[in-house]
């Protein structure tokens, strides 16, 4: 089976890198590679060994599984031919529609944001390793803006105290952003609705804040749940309180499918301290803070407020090894001897086929 990788626009990550092309060709993939697809990653042409370099027209009339992490336009994906197999992160949770016309082109697509956020599927978790990265660089982002020291200092000129930070939402991101938080010194509070995080935001180092009342999803696969409009006033004043002392917010909360909640409205942002910094990584999902301006950095009462819910992409070379690594494991999964197995009987597979008809069983 002929597998393309192409180049994305307007992100420098690339679906796979050079080391995979050796371990997709033991599975019995021909791997078709457009030109420069890698190097804004920094993975030029010439690493992918093993690989066809092709022009972009050319790739899309050869493939028979395209590859990539955002979803082809609708001009590529007419050049496609029927039966074609297209793999990216369609998040059909969001645009209900895009199902139905990715079958009325009549090409078979897994979206590899529905894979399910089990253990079982660990490797294959593309929205664990991007949020690890977004958490991580969210930090950096907000120490580059922050006009003060994060870790306490004490000179002959006098002591600075290290900086507060406060986090709402401790998934993957949010607790990637403690743990980053802390290794530069910042005194870290966070916040969520599950229980359950409590005991991994303790042994990173930071302080847990607690709102009784919340109502704790386990099942919902690391994102929010939806809370009722008592649990959200009262979290909304907690937050505040410990909004208006801190140095920097990280906010990361997102409910699937829905806008995400609300935390830090206006009327907080402008009791916060000159010179803090806002980082709002659920901005293109409507923001947790009410001034966010999705892909904008934006100054407001003195705050800075970042609206980035891409900030892996500033991160080009390890998100592309990481997302390459989770589709290589997912290939492994779903192929054999160059063909795919798409047996729906698998939870993963049926998860992350979002084309199959309710009544198929097992597709080639």
């Amino acid at each position: 089976m002929k597998l393309a990788v192409l180049k994305e626009n307007n992100d420098p990550r690339v679906a796979l890198t050079p080391d995979a092309v050796g371990k997709l060709s033991d599975l019995g993939f021909d791997i078709l590679l457009e030109h420069d697809a890698g190097a804004e990653a920094f993975f030029p042409d010439d690493a992918y060994e093993g690989a066809k370099l092709m022009d972009r027209q050319a790739l899309l009339q050869e493939a028979e599984l395209v590859l990539s992490i955002h979803p082809l336009d609708d001009e590529a994906l007419e050049k496609l031919t029927e039966g074609t197999v297209v793999i990216a992160q369609f998040q059909p949770f969001n645009d209900e529609s895009v199902v139905d016309k990715l079958r009325r082109m009549k090409l078979r697509a897994l979206s590899l944001d529905m894979i399910p956020r089990t253990t079982l599927a660990q490797a294959m978790d593309i929205l664990s390793s991007m949020a690890s990265i977004a958490g991580y660089k969210a930090v950096l982002e907000a120490a580059h803006l922050l006009p003060r020291y994060f870790p306490m200092m004490i000179t002959a000129a006098g002591s600075i105290r290290p900086a507060k930070v406060l986090v709402l939402g401790a998934g993957v991101a949010g607790l990637q952003a403690i743990a980053t938080a802390r290794r530069l010194g910042a005194q870290v509070e966070a916040f969520d609705t599950r229980s359950a995080a409590k005991e991994e935001v303790q042994s990173l180092g930071a302080k847990f804040v607690e709102v009784e009342g919340a109502k704790d999803d386990s099942e919902a696969g690391g994102y929010a749940v939806e809370q009722s409009e008592d649990f959200l006033k009262r979290q909304r004043a907690e937050v505040q309180a410990r909004a208006v002392k801190s140095d920097i917010i990280i906010t990361t909360a997102q409910v699937r499918g829905r806008k995400a909640p609300m935390l830090v409205p206006a009327s907080t942002v402008e009791q916060m301290k000159p010179g803090s910094v806002i980082v709002d990584l659920a901005s293109s999902t409507g923001g947790n803070c009410e001034l966010s301006e999705d892909n904008k950095t934006v100054q407001q009462h003195g705050v800075y407020i970042i609206g980035n819910s891409n900030l892996s992409a500033l991160m080009p070379q390890d998100a592309s090894q990481l997302y390459s690594n989770n589709v290589v494991n997912f290939l492994k999964l779903i192929a054999e001897e160059g063909q795919l197995k798409l047996d729906l009987d698998n939870e993963i597979i049926s998860g992350a086929y979002i084309t199959a008809e309710p009544a198929a069983a097992t597709e080639e």
